[in-house]
């Protein structure tokens, strides 16, 4: 697996409620949550993010409360994977669930800077700023996780190895 794609850059502590405003949580349509996705920090940014783009991020990405639908609406806006220092527990849980990939990766998040292009390489723990030329590295993306996340998440993938 490789994923290429451009550079949103947010700080530290970026909660599920900047994630995706309350006001818009009457849905769980992907397309819908997109429109919305960042809005309350970017405005803009659903109309300027392109499928396969990429959010990095300081530390504590995703606290606040537990709802899916903060990483539905990342990943239906195109985001193909959320970089970050590190991760809120839940929010974590959830991304790997609907099927969006996310990494810990604190050099990453040190050096890159917004519209820089990365190249990253899951499997391998690999991410490759193709704008400044350097690599960075975390831990390798654990098996049973690519399964879930092939599979398009949690329930996807228990329905994929169901058996009565």
């Amino acid at each position: 697996m490789r994923i290429k794609g451009k550079v949103w850059k947010f700080g530290d502590n970026i909660d599920t409620d900047v994630i995706i405003p309350a006001r818009y949580l009457n849905t769980t349509d992907p397309e819908e949550l997109a429109k919305h996705c960042m809005e309350d920090a970017d405005p803009e940014f659903s109309k300027k993010v392109k499928k396969g783009d990429i959010i990095v991020a300081g530390k504590n990405f995703g606290c606040g409360s537990s709802r899916e639908h903060a990483p539905i609406a990342i990943k239906g806006c195109g985001i193909s994977c959320v970089i970050a220092e590190s991760f809120a527990r839940i929010f974590y849980r959830n991304a790997f669930n609907t099927g969006l990939l996310i990494l810990e990766c604190p050099e990453a998040v040190k050096n890159t800077q917004e519209g820089d292009e990365l190249e990253i390489y899951p499997e391998e723990g690999k991410i490759v700023n193709l704008t400044k030329g350097e690599e960075y590295y975390t831990k390798p993306l654990p098996e049973f996780m690519k399964k879930i996340l092939d599979a398009g998440g949690l329930i996807p993938y228990v329905m994929q190895n169901y058996k009565d």
